[in-house]
């Protein structure tokens, strides 16, 4: 156990948490119970699929709201696709088909009839010509699409993209991290040149980093895929691996340069400057419903969920703490403050249900709405709010002026931003450990410790880390950029 577990443990040991088992027990459990307790998701009935519920969602439109409106600013345009793909188009890539050939669903026919012993059963005269495969991403239909609407140089850059469910057989499914269908966007675009595909990977990457560090409040080190790591059928893959609170890395998104590679399988060409036919370069670039699970485990605590204020569902929670003599005074003053906070456009929910308080406080802890309001008679009689934050907790509470607290809430959500993002951010510094051998890195992970490790990139080659690797489960998350290729980050992963 590291030490900062073990100082939580400690502080933990005499009070009670909202989430059993807590995250030194049981981490795996411990985040199921985080979703289940926030009241997020749970499983469907088809099997590694979930039900995202209302509060869940709305988070991830809080995401697709964000993230769309920075795409859009790179003259990105949205657009929609078949969820079906022949399958002659996944086919037409072969390094594509090989990488997800085990994760394809196929669908076979186009209708049912009852069966022999009564049920129904696909009727054996409405099997397809051609199978089709339920999208496991989108490469091929969208470069379908783009050799027709794209003739000239004059028709590119032509940036395309989409936010769709898509399908990849899971063998282990964890509710947001790894699930059969999931949600997310994916961009599709071509260029007339090599570096103008090569800048386009690199920039959405960026915008990716800015969304993650300034709305998600999520770390994570940007760099390069090494080459068995790339997205079947790139020449480049990059991606930013953020670090989890039990040291393991979470691939949050990626961009690829795929070079010619999906324009020559696609047939994109243009008439180019010179009165030639020339092949497009091409990207595409994606961040999920994982996103979610990645947030989860970087900010939750033993008491559940902490939502950053910028994607957060509900900004602000206002509970009446109120008696039967006391009730029309204390809910007109939460009625006033939440009409107040409204037209300032933060989100708020005033929990007016007959539940009684201390519920309701802790639904509000367990679903991490990052600040909290009491109002009793005695801050209704004065004009005033009792406020915490999530972030910090006990050690927050004020009691302050109710015009007062409509005037600073947003700089207290600033503040509560910024200290996520610092707090992630100096766990992951503590846990990212250099090593100069294959013999520390094997001693280290020998050792149970936790997190990533840097090493030379060159070891990558050394037939000794193979043993190492599959001794202990690791995976090359990336070649950072901040050390030029020279290091490759090892860790293990979800």
């Amino acid at each position: 156990m590291t030490a900062q577990a073990q100082k939580m443990t400690k502080q933990k040991k005499n009070s009670k948490t909202a989430i059993t088992p807590t995250r030194e027990e049981n981490f795996p459990e411990w985040y199921q119970s985080v979703v289940k307790a926030a009241d997020m998701a749970e499983n469907s009935p088809v099997r590694g699929c979930m039900v995202i519920k209302p509060y869940g969602y709305a988070l991830w439109e809080n995401v697709q709201r964000a993230l769309d409106d920075m795409i859009k600013e790179e003259g990105v345009q949205n657009a929609y696709f078949p969820l079906l793909i022949p399958l002659s188009f996944i086919s037409r890539e072969a390094e594509h088909v090989e990488g997800f050939a085990k994760e394809c669903a196929v669908v076979t026919h186009h209708r049912l009839e009852k069966g022999p012993e009564g049920g129904l059963i696909p009727a054996p005269d409405s099997k397809l010509e051609e199978p089709f495969i339920i999208r496991p991403t989108s490469e091929t239909i969208i470069g379908d699409s783009m050799s027709k609407w794209i003739q000239s140089y004059r028709d590119l850059p032509l940036k395309l993209n989409q936010w769709a469910n898509v399908m990849r057989w899971e063998m282990r499914p964890r509710m947001f991290l790894r699930t059969t269908e999931f949600l997310w966007q994916e961009g599709h675009n071509a260029f007339e040149t090599a570096e103008d595909a090569y800048e386009d990977a690199m920039k959405m990457l960026k915008v990716y980093q800015r969304f993650y560090e300034e709305f998600m409040a999520v770390p994570g080190l940007p760099g390069e895929k090494t080459p068995d790591e790339r997205f079947p059928g790139a020449n480049n893959t990059y991606t930013y691996e953020s670090m989890m609170q039990d040291g393991k890395a979470l691939q949050s998104c990626t961009s690829h340069d795929l070079g010619q590679n999906f324009a020559k399988s696609c047939d994109i060409q243009f008439q180019g400057r010179d009165g030639k036919m020339h092949h497009s370069y091409t990207t595409s670039w994606g961040l999920s419903t994982r996103s979610i699970g990645g947030l989860i485990m970087t900010h939750a605590d033993d008491d559940g969920m902490i939502m950053p204020p910028k994607i957060a569902p509900q900004q602000v929670v206002i509970l009446p703490v109120v008696r039967d003599e006391n009730v029309a005074d204390v809910m007109a003053a939460c009625e006033k403050l939440a009409a107040q906070l409204k037209a300032k456009g933060i989100r708020v929910n005033l929990d007016a249900t007959e539940r009684r308080t201390p519920d309701k406080m802790w639904e509000a802890i367990k679903k991490g709405v990052p600040l909290r309001v009491e109002i009793g008679a005695r801050e209704a009689e004065a004009g005033q709010v009792t406020h915490v934050r999530r972030d910090i907790g006990r050690d927050s509470k004020q009691t302050c002026g109710a015009d007062e607290f409509v005037n600073k809430a947003q700089s207290i959500f600033d503040e509560i931003q910024a200290n996520m993002l610092e707090r992630a951010r100096a766990f992951q510094i503590s846990h990212t450990f250099d090593v100069k051998s294959l013999d520390e890195l094997q001693a280290f992970y020998k050792a149970d410790k936790t997190g990533f490790v840097k090493m030379d990139a060159a070891l990558l080659n050394d037939p000794a880390f193979e043993v190492i690797k599959k001794e202990f489960s690791l995976t090359p998350r990336c070649l950072p950029f901040a050390d030029e290729g020279k290091k490759v980050v090892v860790g293990r992963s979800y």
